[in-house]
């Protein structure tokens, strides 16, 4: 009776945590930054920006869609926008909603190129999303002061080429730099003036067990060459399960008025 009774208590306790697991998962968090920089353009006065990484499997659900419309000027997909066994037709549904939100911006991460990769560039191209594979866009306030958002290609297949997206940029711009591996950061030098830079890649860790992972939990880094935000992620791999790493997005405002990060 007590060896039942004890079995039942683990059953219970394991049911219970895996269903917290799925839970956090599937969570729709859309975290809140302010960044403020001494040398932000001041004649644009703040820009909102969306960052959504790693959706792989998931649909982007109205409860992130919703309660950032009108918040963001522009939205920026970090990578792993979709992975093997995943249908077009919902990589094209969650990009129109994201579209509802503002211009999209994207960059490559490894998983993207799992699927016929030419095929969803074609996809970007009719939605009218704008690519940055070691590109920039520059943003011009009527005062003629520049914001420059750079994008790199996938690092693991060593398509990164942060030289050609720095050229790409206005020099005496503010810089933003997307990139699906934070990793990025090792090639970046203090003369390149970069001051933030968004990516994902590693899911936070996705699970921790007993606090440790293969990776660390979203966060953000003051580094010695640029501010970094390693985001935790939309979606999973592998398995839909997460511990210790709750899924996330964010929506991140850029201004000038002090210095400060959170």
């Amino acid at each position: 009776m007590v060896i039942t009774v004890v079995f039942l208590f683990i059953f219970i306790i394991g049911v219970s945590l895996v269903l917290y697991m799925v839970r956090q998962a599937f969570l729709n968090n859309i975290i809140e930054h302010e960044f403020s920089f001494p040398d932000f353009p001041k004649s644009l006065g703040s820009v909102s920006i969306f960052f959504i990484s790693d959706i792989h499997r998931r649909t982007i659900s109205e409860k992130v869609i919703n309660p950032v419309i009108g918040k963001a000027d522009i939205v920026i997909i970090g990578g792993d926008l979709t992975e093997k066994g995943v249908s077009f037709e919902k990589v094209k549904a969650n990009l129109m909603n994201l579209k509802q939100i503002g211009p999209v911006y994207f960059v490559w991460g490894n998983n993207d190129y799992e699927v016929d990769y030419h095929k969803l560039d074609a996809i970007l191209l009719e939605l009218g999303i704008k690519v940055l594979a070691n590109t920039a866009v520059t943003f011009e306030s009527a005062q003629g002061e520049k914001i420059c958002l750079l994008g790199v290609d996938d690092l693991s297949q060593e398509r990164d080429r942060l030289d050609l997206a720095i050229l790409d940029a206005e020099e005496s711009s503010f810089k933003i730099l997307a990139s699906h591996y934070p990793s990025i950061t090792d090639k970046i030098l203090p003369e390149h003036n970069i001051r933030l830079v968004l990516s994902g890649h590693t899911h936070g860790g996705q699970i921790h067990i007993l606090g440790y992972s293969p990776h660390e939990r979203g966060k953000i880094k003051r580094l010695d060459n640029t501010v970094l935000l390693i985001s935790n992620g939309y979606g999973t791999t592998a398995i839909p399960l997460r511990l210790g790493a709750p899924a996330e997005c964010h929506l991140i405002k850029l201004n000038g008025d002090s210095e400060k990060e959170g």
